[in-house]
């Protein structure tokens, strides 16, 4: 399975696009195409307007990342991944916590399809841990004892032996993630927000600067770019923030 790899810092952006009409969509892709690596279709956007989103993101020039996280038993899941496919998604991600056969089940499936279509395999990540959780949601609320980066990296690890290309994962986590599993394993940081930005309803925020330096591959970000008067001027302080940490980060290796 060939990893998709940022090769500018552009191309590290993943723009959430938090609307609900396909207007919308295309304003901000036809306005942002050239500076962000993939636009990011989560349940929302979906629910309001299907896979019509998708075909407007492709048919004006940018590429998806589809964020449906999805959780149920290992054929429905393999079989909605399929679907995917189908539509021309090559980057999605499904649920960590879905075990080991859905896991496994949905690389493998989706590796014989795309031998079967002569198709580029699809880039599967797994979702850890939602950015609105905090060590008190997983231990009071879910039960679970676990130290929460434990938590993400014990989730993480079980993605990488099922074959997954990569998680979304907290800022915090990417580093260890990153050490242990590989520089190849691709983490994607959610609830990234430049420090001119208001915080909004996550718990777990960070900077660009904090995401690239720990070892994030892509960073994902909506509303300070798209609700910024100026989101070009926006996009662009975003770029140069990631520009400047990649260059910090070498020069400390």
């Amino acid at each position: 399975m060939e990893n998709i790899k940022p090769t500018q810092a552009k191309d590290r952006i993943i723009l959430a696009l938090d609307v609900d009409n396909l207007e919308d969509v295309i304003k901000y892709v036809d306005l942002l195409k050239d500076y962000v690596g993939f636009f990011k279709v989560g349940l929302s956007l979906f629910t309001a307007c299907g896979f019509e989103a998708v075909e407007v993101i492709k048919s004006h020039g940018g590429r998806v990342y589809f964020d449906g996280k999805f959780l149920d038993i290992p054929n429905t899941i393999a079989q909605t991944s399929i679907n995917l496919m189908k539509k021309g998604i090559d980057f999605f991600n499904i649920s960590a916590v879905g075990g080991a056969k859905m896991l496994s089940n949905t690389v493998n499936t989706c590796e014989i399809f795309a031998k079967k279509t002569g198709i580029e395999p699809p880039i599967i990540l797994a979702v850890t841990l939602l950015s609105s959780f905090g060590q008190k949601t997983l231990t009071n609320e879910l039960g679970v004892e676990m130290n929460i980066s434990q938590y993400v990296l014990k989730l993480a690890k079980n993605a990488k032996e099922a074959g997954l290309s990569g998680v979304v994962a907290p800022e915090a986590d990417a580093a260890q993630i990153k050490r242990e599993l590989g520089e190849d394993f691709i983490v994607v940081c959610p609830a990234v927000r430049p420090t001119w930005a208001i915080v909004n309803d996550q718990i777990r925020i960070v900077s660009p600067t904090d995401a690239i330096k720990s070892g994030a591959d892509y960073i994902i970000i909506g509303r300070p770019i798209t609700q910024a008067i100026d989101p070009i001027a926006a996009v662009k302080l975003v770029i140069q923030e990631i520009d400047e940490a990649l260059k910090q980060k070498e020069e400390e290796l």
